[in-house]
């Protein structure tokens, strides 16, 4: 595969770090031994995006890109997570294709060679797909629910998995990273760039060291923002909802009128109002909430809240 003459490089592998500082090490030499398998090792570059990870992931990413040349170490100045320390690697990324994957080696390399020739093959975007996978049986139910949000949100394809470990062409890539509002949900982007996309099945491994980093608040605050980030379904929804009491509430209003008409005797329902009334707070406090949710994403844009940013580089330690 040559090397265009407006790119610097063939492949641009994206891995936001986190808490990765002994996984490192054995991750760069695996990339790196198929990158040499697969005759990229010339034209390929790393970049290791730091989210300010709280053990010493910067100092090794630092003495990584001392000894290999095709790495490139970004640290941020704050956790921004971990779809916005993606973005970050994105707009540094130059190569043709380009990779995204996790830190701790639960992605095989192995697979980078095949996404690659999907990509070839004409595709945009190439998601890979566990044939088992090795999470929690909560992580596996979120994930579950995240497919059906995306799904009905996003006008995702039924049987597309939203893995974390994808492919992309370097013209989506130029497409995605013109969104420039905080709160960043990659697959939301790139299905609304492209519908162009392929899978390759592979192997999930074990995590190498350590826990996951996505707890279930994290996990839930990810399909919050993915459904309030790219797609007004909720505010339908809530407007749905509206209506549909509104009309419950005339009809309950007609037939407690007949019946006082037709039965004077009967005493008033204390019960049923309260649980009427509550009800309805309910669900009016759920929809100003839907709405709030809206409001203050828009306001923070509007503020131009930072998608991340850059404290040091591994080619300039200087703040950027």
């Amino acid at each position: 595969m040559a090397t265009p003459n407006n790119l610097t490089y063939t492949l641009s592998i994206v891995i936001p770090v986190y808490r990765s500082a002994l996984i490192l090490p054995k991750l760069v030499k695996q990339i790196h031994s198929e990158m040499c398998k697969e005759g990229l090792d010339k034209c390929f570059e790393l970049l290791l995006v730091n989210d300010c990870s709280t053990d010493n992931s910067w100092d090794v990413i630092r003495s990584l890109a001392a000894e290999y040349s095709f790495i490139k170490g970004i640290s941020l100045r704050r956790n921004f997570g971990q779809h916005n320390a993606t973005m970050a690697g994105l707009n540094k990324a130059s190569g043709e294709f380009v990779v995204i994957m996790d830190d701790d080696l639960q992605h095989p390399p192995q697979a980078i060679g095949g996404m690659v020739r999907a990509l070839q093959s004409g595709c945009d975007v190439c998601y890979t797909r566990y044939k088992k996978r090795k999470h929690a049986c909560w992580k596996k139910l979120g994930s579950q629910i995240n497919d059906w949000i995306a799904t009905r949100l996003l006008n995702k394809p039924k049987g597309l998995y939203l893995s974390s470990f994808k492919a992309l062409r370097r013209d989506v890539v130029r497409e995605i990273i013109k969104y420039d509002g905080p709160y960043v949900y990659v697959d939301g982007l790139i299905l609304d760039v492209t519908r162009s996309i392929t899978t390759i099945d592979i192997e999930h491994q074990s995590r190498d060291e350590g826990q996951s980093n996505y707890t279930i608040f994290r996990s839930l605050s990810l399909c919050m923002g993915m459904a309030t980030s790219f797609s007004v379904l909720p505010l339908r929804m809530a407007a749905y909802t509206g209506m549909l009491l509104a009309t419950m509430s005339l009809v309950m209003l007609i037939y407690v009128i007949v019946m006082k008409l037709a039965h004077p005797e009967l005493p008033a329902g204390w019960a049923s109002l309260v649980v009427t009334v509550l009800f309805i707070g309910g669900v009016q406090t759920l929809c100003m909430g839907i709405i709030g949710e809206y409001l203050g994403r828009t306001y923070l844009k509007l503020n131009r809240k930072p998608q991340f940013v850059v404290a040091a580089t591994t080619e300039n330690n200087d703040p950027q």
